[in-house]
């Protein structure tokens, strides 16, 4: 059985592979990206098939999106907590470039949760059909 820090390894290493990745998750495994909602976008997804959507969708913007570097700051069998980054070119010529930081709780060797945090600003820029213009006004 994986513990936390295999599990993030094992993610953060196949995120260029939507099945590889998200078979990593419990059923109810989630992951969560909060204020990801302040640039239209939901901020928790759940369950494998969702997941495996976010990672090809990201995947059709960022063809290969991979991390550069992980390092794991801290670490218990169960949760872990580190940092992942990478710099790549979006299909439309932009640069995405990020570093995320996140915990992620594992439960019976699968990930039940991985909480990241990134900048959404920078997100936005990369992501969004028009950038920044994209960012939907605050309801």
């Amino acid at each position: 059985m994986r513990n936390a820090r295999e599990l993030l390894l094992a993610y953060t290493g196949s995120i260029n592979d939507p099945d590889k990745a998200a078979d990593l998750f419990a059923a109810d495994g989630a992951i969560e990206i909060p204020y990801l909602d302040s640039i239209g976008l939901p901020s928790r997804i759940e369950g494998p098939a969702a997941i495996r959507e976010l990672i090809t969708g990201l995947l059709s913007v960022v063809p290969d999106f991979s991390f550069d570097q992980v390092e794991i700051l801290i670490e218990t069998p169960d949760q872990v907590f580190g940092e992942w980054s990478l710099e790549r070119t979006t299909t439309t010529g932009r640069t995405f470039s990020q570093l995320y930081a996140g915990r992620l709780v594992a439960e019976n060797g699968e990930i039940k949760l991985l909480r990241e945090s990134l900048d959404v600003v920078r997100a936005a820029r990369a992501m969004l059909p028009e950038g920044l213009a994209s960012i939907p006004p605050e309801r």
